[in-house]
Parts: C-alpha cells; structure tokens; sequence
C-alpha cells in the first residue's frame, strides 16, 4: 500500500486555535513578525533531477549528441512522475542534443567530420613520427634503428637523421599484422625511391632505405601510413637534401633523367639467375624488352631541345645508345644458349654508364657512377645502372 503524504494548507498554523507564542522581549502579542508554530514546518524544495543535468552537459558539449537526446528524454518522464525539478535543464539537453545530432549527420555527409578529425590527429601527431611528411628533414633521439617514436623536424641544411622520401597508404581496416607490413613496406619504399631521387648517381653509397611502419597501437589512432626514410647506414646524421625531382632539378636536367629512366626500368626486370643456363627464354624476352628502352630513350634525347653546351655531348651518347640497341637486338634474336651469353655481355659492354659522364657534365649533374655500376656484370645489381 503506498502511502502519500498530504501537505499541510497553506499559512502559518497553530493547533487548537491557539494564539502564536508571546516572547517579552520582542514586545506584546500583534500584527509583528511570527514564525509556524507546531507538527507542520515549511516545505522542502524538490529536488533536481540528475539525469537532466547530465543531459544538459552532453547538449552543451555537442560530445555524443544522440547520448544527450536520449538522457534529456528521460530526464523529462522522471520529471514528471517524480514531481522533481530540472525541466529546463532536460529541455534544453533535448534541443542542443538534436542540434548537434543535425550538424554531426551533415558533417560525416560533406566530409567535415573526417577533416575534424585529421586536424585532432594533426595535433596529437606533433614531434613524432606520425607528423612527418614528404622532404622533410628529422632528428631522433633513438636514431632510425629500433623503435622510434619522437621526431623533430629541422631544415635538410642542418644535420639530421632521416629524409622522408615517400607515405604509403596501408590499405584495409583491420591491423595488417607486423609480417604484412614489412612485405609492403620494402616493395613501396624501394619502388618510390627513384621518384624521389630520380638521379640515382647522386646518392651517396652509404645512404640505406629506412621505413617507419604502423604499430598496433598507433593504427589504433588512425595511422594509416608507412613512412620511407633514406638514412645513413652507421646511423651518423648528415646533412643537405638527397631530393633531385621535379622540385631541384631544371627542364634539360629532369629530360635527361626521365629518359635515362626508361633503360633503367628495363635493365632492373634482368631476370634472376644464379648461374648460366640452357634455356634462354626469359633472357631473350627480357633483352627484346631492353631493345625497345633504348629505342625509346633515343626518341626522347632526340625530341628535346638541348642547350648549346649540351647539344654534341647528347649526340654522342645517342650515338652510343643506337650500337647499344643493336647489340640488345642481336641477344634477343640468339636462340643457342651459349651464343646468347656472348651477346648478352656484348649489350652490356655497349650499355656503359660512362658513356654519359660528358652529358651530365654539361648538365650539371652528378659525374661519378654508384659503386654498383663501376663493373658490368650479368648481377641483379647491374639492373640499376643507369646511360
């Protein structure tokens, strides 16, 4: 049985009728100030509903809008069977709370929610590893090797311990798992370091690919990229950019190497082989292949207009190139093995790297060939060497 408390009529009240309480001192009984006198005091306020309050903060954060909606509609049911107060409170957390649902369902619409939150990963991303970009220049306190997480951009002029050269996407949702991100991070990082330095001669030989992959917990702050860094390989810092793209390089320096390019791509598919073979399928395929690079390559040095000092120097090499692209053609149409190696290495004796010292002179570029392309040998290494 529920038992409802009846409040007492309003006005003071006193029992039997009786006279207020007379205190001498306050002077003889009157129309003077009284106080409630008897079982009935005055009534307590009700009190504030607590679920209003909570969701008038939610509305007023705009946090987790549709939280704020649902408490305030709650808030206004307890008010109401409860007799509390607090209906101000749970109203105005119902209509900030639809407002803020409205503007979050048109920003994930138009994008803004993503924006907001690249800018909250902007900020959190600061002096570490997540807040590097392509060219920039970094130090690190624990070196490129081992884990590391703080990096402090300086300027390439200073000394420095790693040259961002490439951000690769990790595609997918779900943490790939260390495994996959290692395969993924050695095939991009080495395929997108000649983009960024397209004059392969200028790096020097002790400069190693480094990459900074995500970590479990980092891609579970949204890190979606693997960062390519080149880096000294004693992990010494150095200094100066390695960077020779469009950015560095002049029109006559980026022609050159877009067309050295073309050979170089093709040279680097050599097929693997660990020593000479009978079948020479694959060889001959590939040596076609390298036919066509060099034809391509005379097309674009002959399409360029030269500047007067590098014009001869350029006729030259294309003169070497064209002996070059019929001792390629020979090798690819030899069927007999071992008369196939002798044409082979004939290519490769007319495909010398030093062939092109006298252009990249006149053009200002780097004049001493890698270390790798120093002997001319059928190894995966001569792939890279570049005319």
């Amino acid at each position: 049985m529920r038992v409802v408390s009846i409040p007492p009529p309003a006005g003071p009240q006193f029992e039997g009728g009786a006279q207020p309480p007379h205190f001498p001192h306050q002077g003889p009984p009157g129309p003077g100030p009284y106080f409630p006198y008897g079982p009935y005091g005055p009534r307590p306020p009700a009190a504030v509903n607590g679920v209003a309050i909570a969701a008038l903060v939610f509305g007023v954060l705009c946090f987790l809008p549709a939280v704020g909606l649902v408490l305030g509609v709650i808030a206004l049911l307890q008010i109401k069977r409860r007799g509390e107060r607090g209906k101000g409170m749970a109203v105005a957390g119902v209509t900030l709370s639809s407002l803020g649902l409205v503007l979050w369902t048109v920003a994930l619409v138009t994008g803004g929610a993503a924006a907001f939150w690249e800018g909250f990963q902007e900020g959190a991303r600061s002096d570490s590893v997540l807040s590097l970009r392509k060219g920039d220049c970094f130090t690190s306190p624990g070196g490129l090797e081992g884990w590391t997480v703080k990096a402090h951009k300086v300027p390439c002029a200073d000394e420095h311990d790693g040259e961002v050269f490439a951000l690769v996407s990790v595609p997918g949702s779900d943490f790939p798992g260390d495994d996959s991100l290692v395969e993924l991070s050695e095939d991009r990082c080495y395929e997108r370091r000649s983009a960024y330095v397209m004059d392969g001669w200028s790096l020097p030989e002790e400069i190693a690919v480094y990459y900074f992959a995500p970590s479990e917990q980092s891609w579970g702050f949204g890190d979606r990229s693997v960062a390519c860094v080149l880096g000294q390989e004693d992990g010494t810092r150095f200094s100066g950019s390695l960077r020779s793209d469009a950015t560095t390089l002049d029109a006559h320096q980026l022609a050159y190497l877009e067309a050295a390019e073309v050979l170089n791509a093709a040279l680097d598919e050599v097929p693997a082989s660990d020593s000479f073979d009978d079948d020479v399928s694959d060889d001959r395929e590939w040596a076609g292949q390298v036919e066509e690079a060099v034809t391509e390559q005379v097309r674009l040095l002959r399409a360029h207009t030269w500047p007067e000092r590098a014009r001869e120097p350029v006729d030259e090499l294309v003169a070497d190139l064209v002996e070059a692209r019929v001792a390629w053609g020979r090798a690819a149409g030899t069927a007999d093995p071992d008369a196939y190696w002798l044409r082979e290495e004939e290519a490769w004796e007319a495909t010398d790297p030093s062939l092109s010292i006298t252009v990249r002179e006149a053009l200002g570029l780097a004049t001493s060939p890698p270390a790798y392309d120093e002997e001319v040998e059928r190894e995966p290494e001569a792939g890279e060497m570049e005319v």
